[in-house]
């Protein structure tokens, strides 16, 4: 039985269910209204498929007026909305309910304007992270986060949950790179935070709206920070063969002052994994493998990556594999961002991404590997090392009630062990549905109670995203 409840669906909504179908039809243009259910089905659920709710409708706004229409809608009806970017959320953030109307802006994917005198570009909220790289990339520039998920993952998502990526270890995660935004609000209203200067005045409420899950407002525009791509980039594979000895190395570089523009990790399973599907030419014959990247100048790469085989060495390190040239750079990542796709092939899973400090990684990882044991379910560890955001991905079978269960647990102590050890429930993932009912266990009531009031501010009725974040009131963590 699955360790996480979702509210009992509004009687009275669902009994107007037909009525509010068909006004939102006569409301809104066709092609931006799903009301048949083979529609709404492609919207029940997000990357944690463990969880199915089909939504009332789906809304599909081509335009931020479309959204206020959407939301002054929704208010006058009393209905929840559950805002969507590309449903790449791994922790439920996007899973909608029955009495719920889904608002996704994937038809929102225009780049607006890029300017490279100021180093910005205005997108909507539909643009794909990867996009914003290729509209500027001819320029010599590109935008920093880049989840696995760039390809999929919309703007407008990664604001939601202020996702980060490999290389945020250098150049930080959303809220670093972002700017400004167009948020609407409950009521229809249309609010301009921040914008194209690089800092705004009055209090920080972009720092609110930027990992806010969707719970303060629909975020239809956004300006990013882009940056002039580097001279060049190299990474190196380092082998060894203990977990420990891989882990107390990241934490020796960064202690050493050094910050590479990524620094990955990969355990035995997570290696062969990935090999048989990316053959990336990774090494199988070691329990733990780093990548590890660095930038610059050619003599600015020689030197750090010196120092870095200079602490690899004094852990231990067995192998040692420089990449030679571009199509072996791109190959060595291809194999790290397929790691989530590659492991989907073999087994369902559940990927967590707790956060601890780097000197904490060799017990963390210690306790990872019992915690998953004592359940007796397999588990592959792929994660942003330089920064301790861990991303085990516990195995299971989503058929067999019985293992979901025993993955949700052995999720929820992984995550408990993360805040147990100085670290915070999640590094980029958010807390969506899938962390909900852990919050108590890293804030306090009267933390929590300021959360929900600042929400409130934002949402008074609650609507935005409900069930979400927050521990169900009545339901103990």
């Amino acid at each position: 039985m699955s360790q996480i409840a979702f509210p009992t669906p509004d009687p009275a909504i669902l009994a107007r269910a037909d009525a509010i179908r068909t006004a939102l039809r006569a409301l809104l243009p066709r092609e931006c209204v799903v009301t048949d259910e083979a529609g709404r089905r492609a919207f029940e659920t997000d990357a944690l498929t463990a969880y199915r709710r089909l939504p009332l409708a789906v809304i599909l706004p081509r335009t931020t007026e479309e959204v206020a229409t959407a939301l002054r809608f929704c208010r006058e009806q009393g209905v929840n909305i559950v805002p969507r970017g590309a449903g790449t959320s791994l922790a439920g953030g996007a899973v909608p309910q029955e009495d719920a109307i889904v608002i996704g802006l994937s038809k929102m994917n225009r780049v607006l304007e890029i300017n490279y005198a100021d180093r910005y570009a205005r997108v909507e909220a539909g643009v794909t992270n990867l996009a914003i790289s290729e509209a500027v990339g001819e320029k010599g520039f590109f935008y920093a986060p880049d989840p696995s998920s760039q390809l999929a993952c919309t703007i407008g998502g990664n604001i939601a949950m202020n996702s980060g990526g490999a290389h945020c270890l250098k150049y930080g995660v959303t809220s670093n790179n972002l700017m400004g935004v167009r948020l609407v609000m409950f009521d229809g209203d249309i609010l301009d935070l921040g914008g194209p200067a690089l800092d705004a005045d009055g209090l920080d409420f972009l720092g609110l709206v930027c990992g806010g899950e969707g719970q303060l407002g629909i975020v239809t525009e956004a300006y990013v920070r882009i940056l002039p791509l580097a001279e060049g980039a190299r990474p190196v594979l380092f082998g060894f063969d203990s977990a420990e000895d891989a882990s107390r190395c990241v934490a020796a570089v960064i202690g050493a002052g050094i910050v590479p523009v990524a620094m990955e990790y990969m355990d035995r399973l997570a290696i062969e994994i990935t090999e048989n599907f990316a053959h990336a030419g990774y090494p199988l014959d070691v329990e733990a493998m780093l990548i590890i990247e660095s930038e610059g100048s050619a003599p600015e790469i020689e030197a750090e990556q010196k120092r870095i085989l200079d602490i690899a060495r004094a852990h231990n390190v067995r192998v040692v594999k420089e990449s030679m040239s571009a199509m072996e750079s791109a190959q060595i990542w291809k194999g790290r961002k397929s790691a989530f796709g590659a492991t989907g092939r073999i087994a369902d899973y559940i990927c967590m991404d707790g956060t601890v400090p780097t000197g904490q990684l060799p017990e963390a990882l210690r306790r990872v590997a019992k915690i998953c044991a004592d359940e007796g379910l397999r588990v592959a560890n792929v994660f942003h090392a330089g920064d301790g955001n861990m991303h085990p991905l516990i195995l299971y079978n989503m058929n067999d009630p019985a293992e979901q269960e025993k993955a949700e647990r052995a999720g929820a102590r992984v995550l408990e062990m993360s805040v147990e050890l100085g670290g915070c429930l999640t590094g980029e993932h958010g807390v969506g549905v899938e962390k909900r009912d852990l919050m108590s266990k890293q804030y306090t009531p009267q933390e929590l109670a300021q959360q929900k009031s600042v929400r409130a501010v934002f949402d008074p009725d609650g609507r935005f995203n409900p069930a979400k974040v927050f521990p169900l009131t009545g339901r103990a963590a």
